[in-house]
């Protein structure tokens, strides 16, 4: 068979696939655990196999070629396919198993995810966790990402599949040492007088939607990207805020911070599970959502409300 009709090996498609989309044969290396030196033997072994030259490459670039951007469409699908196909053989015995790459919220994930994170792994041994934690939406296929987890009141639009896990109500807090000292509060509008500590992610203006008052927008006397550096800024009496359970409902719950105009919270936000698609979501990932979603609608985790369970496709996600 000569390079002209030889067919290319699942491995080279693989490689090839991760060079794309994480633009760096060093990262494609490091996302499927082999060297740099295996990848560029793999995309070149490709290139041979199709007589075309898919990917331009310079010291400090890697650009797909218009070749190579056509393949890549067709490649996703026939790997994803070949996925789907082993994982539908194994799921009639096989416990779930693999690499499991999420994105999660920084703060869901320390204050809310970590102290439940050992009953997954010990439930589930046979799955490797690779969790990364960041408030941005990632781009969930081109970063490798199996799944995420997403906290809003409604998502972007998008093209990948949302799956409500639960909801999360918001609360306007502050400790008492800073109340001792504030000016009073009675309705939402008194809040501009207030130091008001703002979670953020960019310098726009922020709006409080307090229920049965205009949005509320406050420059922010702090703004951070971080609610659990918020968490410690509330403690110090510097401010109040306005932010979900899971950051502070053991503050809450002791009296280190206490509720502020409770008659006006906000409409919760949900707990959302994205996947890339619906064709084939592996086991792995159903285990650790449904685990998501029982932990939220649990009694110890009270802070959230049920969520239906339903997948949908979520409007035009910036994933």
């Amino acid at each position: 068979m000569n390079s002209s009709t030889k067919r290319p090996s699942l491995p080279a498609m693989q490689a090839f696939r991760r060079v794309v989309e994480l633009h760096s044969f060093g990262a494609a290396a490091r996302s499927l655990e082999i060297t740099g030196g295996a990848v560029s033997k793999l995309v070149a072994q490709l290139e041979r196999d199709l007589g075309v030259r898919l990917l331009h490459r310079t010291t400090r670039n890697v650009n797909v070629s218009t070749e190579g951007l056509a393949f890549y469409r067709d490649a996703v699908r026939i790997l994803d396919e070949v996925d789907a196909a082993a994982e539908a053989v194994r799921s009639g015995s096989a416990t779930p198993s693999g690499r499991l790459r999420v994105s999660l919220p920084t703060s869901f994930a320390l204050t809310w995810l970590a102290a439940r994170l050992p009953e997954f792994m010990r439930a589930h041994p046979q799955i490797e966790l690779d969790l990364a934690l960041n408030d941005r939406y990632v781009d969930m296929v081109q970063e490798g990402f199996d799944c995420a987890i997403r906290i809003a009141t409604q998502l972007p639009d998008s093209t990948l599949v949302a799956r409500r896990l639960g909801s999360v109500q918001r609360r306007l807090v502050a400790a008492p040492s800073y109340l001792e000292m504030a000016p009073l509060l009675v309705r939402p509008q008194d809040l501009s007088m207030h130091a008001c500590l703002v979670y953020s992610q960019d310098g726009g203006p922020v709006e409080w939607p307090l229920q049965g008052a205009a949005p509320v927008r406050t420059p922010g006397y702090c703004r951070v990207n971080n609610s659990v550096m918020l968490r410690e800024l509330l403690l110090a009496g510097m401010g109040l805020t306005l932010t979900p359970d899971f950051v502070v409902g053991d503050l809450l719950a002791t009296g280190r911070l206490v509720e502020l105009l409770p008659g006006h919270r906000p409409t919760p936000h949900v707990v959302f599970g994205v996947v890339p698609n619906m064709r084939h979501v592996p086991r792995k990932v159903d285990a650790f959502l449904d685990f998501v979603g029982i932990q939220l609608t649990s009694p110890h985790g009270s802070t959230a409300a049920p969520g239906s369970g339903k997948a949908e496709r979520s409007p035009k996600l910036a994933s």
